[in-house]
């Protein structure tokens, strides 16, 4: 196994300049492809009161861009592919499918995905069967012949087959292939991923924690910021941008809170009356500080950009703004 390459110590300026810089928000991304392998992945949620982060965060690097060339880099070119609610380069799959091999169930979504597959021995042939003689499918072209008891799954609904499918998926058994309208495309894995090298399960989880380490470009500890081995500083330019609420800059939020004196949360699931800010609320980034905060919303219909509300330092929020309305091809209101 390669030696660990040492890190260095830097000051919080200099800290925050290389995360800017390591996330590619210094505006130097050139294309999806190559933004996604520096940044190592894309979230994925379904969640898209301004657009889905997986857009919205390449939007905050890119500009404006052609959202379909995510999908063709996925579901034809197979540059990318999806696994685990995120989107990778396909050099990363070896990695994963170490992953996908191990039996651990340390966790609770790893146990309850266990024990589903054990109870369910012939729901899981009969799903595995239907994709190699029709695959392609839906999972609304799938029966439910789960032997769970019937309840309403905040996420996958009253039927088993959404438990199932992502039981398999997570195994590595089947791969999501496409979308159809939004709704995933399943087909057995191995009509879906290359032939790739077997890469050990310690070896992957080093190999990926070197990939998140690098993309962040800093890292907190016991005596200050360490730096990337590979962390580049340099003067931030003084751009003006939103960034997604999963964008990898502020998605920890204690991170964000030290790196930047910014205190962000997500208050989708918290009650009107009781939310500090809005809904669905974007982080705003001059430069190489999180300055303020906004809340836009795209009406698709009207073609409108709504602010619903602002908060910090909003000075340059209309540049951002003017950008993203510009990209998603809307009027501003």
């Amino acid at each position: 196994m390669p030696k660990a390459r040492p890190t260095r110590i830097v000051g919080i300026e200099e800290a925050r300049r290389i995360a800017v810089r390591a996330q590619l928000l210094d505006g130097s991304a050139t294309g999806v492809l190559d933004t996604v392998h520096k940044l190592g992945f894309l979230q994925l949620d379904p969640i898209a009161t301004v657009a889905v982060p997986q857009h919205l965060v390449l939007h905050s690097r890119l500009g404006s861009y052609d959202t379909a060339e995510l999908d063709r880099l996925l579901w034809e070119e197979r540059k990318l592919v999806e696994w685990n609610a995120f989107i990778w380069p396909v050099e990363t799959l070896p990695l994963l499918q170490a992953r996908m091999r191990r039996r651990r169930e340390d966790s609770a979504r790893e146990r309850w995905y266990a024990e589903l597959l054990a109870s369910n021995r012939g729901f899981r042939r009969y799903v595995l069967r239907e994709l190699e003689a029709r695959g392609p499918l839906l999972g609304r072209e799938l029966e439910d012949r789960s032997r769970l008891p019937s309840r309403d799954h905040r996420w996958y609904g009253s039927r088993a087959v959404g438990q199932l499918l992502h039981a398999l998926h997570d195994r590595g058994e089947i791969a999501i292939v496409g979308r159809r309208s939004g709704q995933r495309l399943w087909d057995l894995a191995e009509r879906w991923y290359p032939e790739t090298e077997r890469v050990p399960l310690r070896e992957a989880d080093r190999r990926l924690a070197d990939i998140r380490f690098r993309a962040a470009g800093v890292r907190r500890e016991r005596d200050g910021w360490h730096a990337h081995p590979d962390a580049k500083d340099g003067p931030v330019p003084d751009r003006a941008v939103l960034l997604s609420p999963f964008d990898r800059l502020v998605a920890d939020r204690d991170r964000a809170e030290a790196l930047f004196d910014f205190r962000y949360r997500l208050e989708m699931y918290v009650p009107p009356a009781k939310r500090e800010y809005g809904y669905y609320v974007l982080p705003l980034l001059v430069g190489d500080r999180v300055v303020g905060r906004a809340e836009p919303r795209l009406d698709r219909t009207a073609g409108t950009l709504e602010l619903l509300g602002a908060w910090g330092d909003t000075s340059r929020l209309d540049e951002a703004l003017d950008g993203l309305a510009a990209w998603l091809r809307a009027r501003r209101v």
